[in-house]
């Protein structure tokens, strides 16, 4: 994908900071005038000569594409496409398929479902190079677990896929999210909630496929939103309908499916993690900001947002969950042509859960977006440099 690149001068003035060299100092290593120096970084004298480019980056000790922001190998690429291999090897292994007798005692259930949840408990932390070690030896002994005893433990099988899924789907892993989140729902077959467990990571997957829209809403139907886990449930299904109905350009559908979700998550409310939904009503105004970024209603969706975190309940929701937002919230700012308030939030969300932006590569792409506006902030380029997407 092409992009325009932050002047030079700019990625100069960055790394040498970082060098932690004065203009003056910088100058007198380059043979060069401190006025010399000022001038190429405020863009007032452009660098044109290949030979000077050179000295410059060997003075900065950085590789002379990181000034021209090309070919540069975004931070941490090489560790997600290794991290992705490994669970892709482990999602390819089918040990329950064939019967394949385990080569050593299988891990017990209650063990398998500790493990399970601290993956889980990871991901809501947002620690997805962590996770990313973590689940493919989860992976594998849940295998290993179904191979012996395809009816026991079928929940665990189930969350284990689900959380997968989930940091599938962060790290834009799409057809590898798809079918961790089928095989969820495999492994859910008969059981009306697990299934519905499993197709709110569907959702999430087939967010971008309007086709996907209709499959919540049947699995919602099979929730009678009798106790709070069902509620939950049914409730997280609407949303991710309605986040799919955004996507698609329904906006009468957006808000009669996320007015059902409200409703329905008055009668939970906020500080509860059902089920892994962290469904409740901020829950479901977030739902709304973010409906509203992808119709592209700028000004609607950062007042949701501005009301959402004032809330008790924006506290009490997972860090993943709030990082998640924040990087919604930076899209409708841009939207709104405010670069500054948009940096802000994104260095928030940096702040809170750095691998959000640093490991996931839509927020990565906002970030670079961000910093190629004139007016942003230098600290949100310092962060796009530093990443590697500028």
């Amino acid at each position: 994908m092409s992009r325009d690149p932050v002047p030079i001068g700019r990625r100069v003035a960055y790394l040498r900071v970082r060098r932690r060299l004065s203009q003056q100092s910088f100058a007198d290593r380059l043979g060069k005038s401190k006025s010399w120096v000022d001038k190429v970084e405020r863009g007032v004298r452009s660098l044109e000569r290949v030979s000077t480019i050179r000295e410059i980056a060997a003075v900065l000790r950085v590789d002379p594409a990181a000034l021209l922001g090309r070919d540069v190998q975004p931070v941490g690429v090489a560790e997600r496409r290794e991290g992705g291999a490994r669970i892709r090897a482990a999602l390819s292994a089918y040990p329950m398929a064939f019967g394949r007798p385990a080569d050593r005692d299988v891990m017990s259930p209650d063990r398998l479902a500790r493990e399970v949840r601290h993956a889980w408990m990871t991901f809501q932390h947002a620690r997805y190079p962590r996770l990313v070690e973590l689940l493919p030896s989860v992976v594998t002994e849940v295998h290993r677990a179904h191979a012996q005893d395809p009816e026991a433990g079928r929940a665990v099988v189930v969350e284990a896929y689900r959380v997968t899924a989930a940091l599938l789907v962060k790290l834009d892993e799409g057809s590898l999210a798809w079918l961790a989140a089928d095989r969820a729902m495999s492994a859910a077959a008969g059981d009306r909630v697990l299934l519905a467990c499993a197709a709110v990571q569907l959702g999430q997957v087939l967010r971008a496929s309007a086709r996907a829209g209709p499959v919540m809403l049947a699995a919602a139907s099979q929730i009678a939103p009798g106790t709070p886990e069902e509620v939950s449930l049914r409730g997280s299904l609407l949303v991710q309908a309605g986040l799919i109905a955004a996507r698609a350009g329904d906006d009468r559908g957006v808000g009669e499916l996320l007015d059902q979700a409200a409703e329905l998550a008055v009668r939970v409310g906020d500080g509860h993690d059902h089920h892994r939904t962290a469904f409740g009503p901020t829950a479901v105004e977030l739902a709304r900001a973010a409906a509203a970024v992808e119709l592209g209603d700028g000004p609607q969706a950062v007042a949701r947002h501005e009301q959402a975190i004032g809330r008790d309940g924006w506290r009490w929701l997972p860090v993943e969950h709030r990082a998640a937002h924040l990087i919604d919230a930076a899209r409708a700012y841009l939207q709104t042509d405010d670069p500054t308030n948009a940096a802000r939030v994104l260095l928030r969300a940096e702040r809170i859960a750095p691998a959000e932006i640093r490991d996931r590569p839509a927020a990565r792409d906002v970030v670079a977006q961000i910093a190629r506006d004139p007016d942003a902030p230098p600290t949100i380029t310092q962060l796009a440099i530093g990443l590697g997407v500028l």
